[in-house]
């Protein structure tokens, strides 16, 4: 058996804020860069696959535009990056150029038997206001969900544990027994009306009983959507901390590649 260990590539999961200081008469600007990524990083150490970060405003230009570029992975996760973001390269926001559209490749790239999932956040399936934009592109064609045509939030401040289908045995629920830890909220989408989707885990009934955690196949690829976080604030220190988040992840992922 090979040792070698499956290539995954995060995509997003970043974003920079500004802010302005006041002090009396006197006022400064300050930039923060931010990563919701190192909980799942931290979960990936030392396991079957190397996981890639790329940041969110990277990708803009380095996500890569051809199916070799693609093809040096076997999955790929988009994580709170809107549509725009690798539809809009510089030579074609700022210059009127062409480029590869790099929706239509990953659509293809999982056709030919890639592992794609979205992971849920502001910009996640359609996100706030609706502006992550996934909606009615090659992605959404590939995920086992639809995503609605407006702003798609569910905001639980209270929580919500997952309600898990534990009659499925499918291998991502391997090891996550009992009761989850409280979520904070999820994206809200629609399962697709075809054979093979697979509904592992629900908001519960009072929340809507949304879909939570779905999986599906696309050509010769598999997929798969998971609507909350991978780090606060949808999903806190709590669930990340849980060892059920470090098995949660390392399933789905040796799902997703077939490990």
């Amino acid at each position: 058996m090979s040792n070698t260990k499956k290539k995954v590539l995060l995509v997003g999961e970043t974003w920079l804020s500004s802010a302005t200081h006041f002090k009396g008469f006197d006022q400064f600007g300050s930039v923060t860069f931010h990563s919701g990524a190192e909980p799942l990083i931290k979960a990936l150490q030392g396991s079957a696959f190397d996981l890639t970060h790329m940041p969110a405003h990277e990708a803009v230009e380095k996500l890569p535009f051809d199916l070799d570029g693609l093809n040096a992975y076997d999955a790929i996760l988009l994580s709170d990056i809107g549509a725009s973001s690798l539809l809009l390269h510089p030579d074609v926001w700022l210059h009127g150029k062409t480029v590869p559209n790099r929706l239509k490749l990953l659509k293809e790239w999982t056709a030919q038997g890639g592992g794609l999932a979205m992971i849920g956040g502001y910009f996640s399936f359609q996100g706030i206001d609706g502006r992550a934009r996934w909606r009615r592109t090659p992605v959404e064609d590939v995920l086992p969900v639809e995503c609605l045509p407006y702003d798609d939030r569910i905001e639980v401040p209270e929580g919500f544990s997952a309600v898990v289908d534990t009659d499925s045995n499918h291998p991502i629920l391997n090891g996550l027994d009992g009761k989850w830890p409280l979520l904070l909220g999820a994206n809200e989408v629609r399962l697709k009306p075809e054979a093979g989707i697979e509904v592992l885990a629900s908001l519960p009934e009072d929340q809507g009983g949304h879909p939570l955690l779905v999986t599906g196949a696309f050509g010769n690829g598999r997929t798969l959507a998971w609507m909350s976080d991978v780090s606060p604030h949808w999903l806190p220190a709590s669930f990340s901390d849980w060892p059920g988040y470090t098995a949660l992840w390392r399933n789905a992922l040796g799902w997703l590649t077939r490990l």
